[in-house]
């Protein structure tokens, strides 16, 4: 669905990743783990094309993402679902409408019952007319997936969505994500909490990788 093959990429000061190969196969979950600055969203986003490689190739759905154009780059992300750990959202906009706006945006109108049943879904199916100011942490992730996989994306993308929850939050996103990945969705996390990652591999057969030296390693039983 997304590979890596001898990918590179550089800011200017130097490369942040290098001689990168991988493959994200369907319905696979993964995390991604490193230190602060190591790379991870860097990753992310080469795995969205939000950034192009500097060397190597990145293919997203059997596509190099050097030859997409944007209406090529709008329609792969169609089936991909990204959750931010800075979660934005239209203050001025009802939640229910903030997670409807990917479909807005693309043209599709949604049936207010599938809207419903997603809310309930993440837990806030009463909160569907509460402003963002209002929602807590936890809730604004947890509306944060709602968005990510109203279009029914194949793959959810989530960088850091537990790094400023506590645990009881933490572990009930967490069981969204395994639900999805239940589901034949494709799953990866950049985290830092190995704690999460721990409990994880107890719920779901999780590959752990490791950025260390600018590449990307198979993390084994010392996590």
């Amino acid at each position: 669905m997304i590979a890596f093959d001898n990918v590179a990429y550089n800011y200017g000061g130097g490369e942040l990743l290098s001689d990168i190969s991988l493959r994200l196969a369907p319905g696979s979950f993964h995390f991604l783990t490193g230190p602060s600055g190591a790379g991870k969203s860097t990753f992310l986003k080469l795995a969205y094309a939000e950034l192009l490689p500097t060397a190597g190739r990145v293919t997203i759905f059997d596509r190099d993402v050097r030859g997409l154009t944007r209406d090529d780059v709008a329609l792969v992300r169609r089936r991909i679902g990204v959750v931010h750990q800075d979660v934005q959202f239209l203050d001025h906009l009802p939640l229910a409408a903030n997670v409807s706006l990917p479909l807005m945006v693309s043209g599709k109108a949604g049936d207010p019952r599938d809207m419903t049943d997603l809310l309930q879904w993440v837990g806030l199916g009463q909160l569907a007319d509460a402003l963002p100011p209002q929602l807590s942490g936890g809730e604004r992730q947890r509306a944060a997936l709602a968005r990510a996989v109203i279009m029914g994306p194949d793959v959810i993308l989530a960088d850091e969505p537990t790094g400023n929850l506590d645990w009881e939050m933490s572990l009930r996103l967490l069981t969204l994500l395994v639900e999805l990945n239940k589901m034949g969705k494709t799953i990866l996390v950049a985290t830092h909490d190995l704690n999460l990652i721990r409990t994880a591999k107890n719920q779901v057969a999780a590959r752990v990788l490791r950025i260390r030296n600018r590449r990307i390693q198979l993390a084994g039983a010392d996590l």
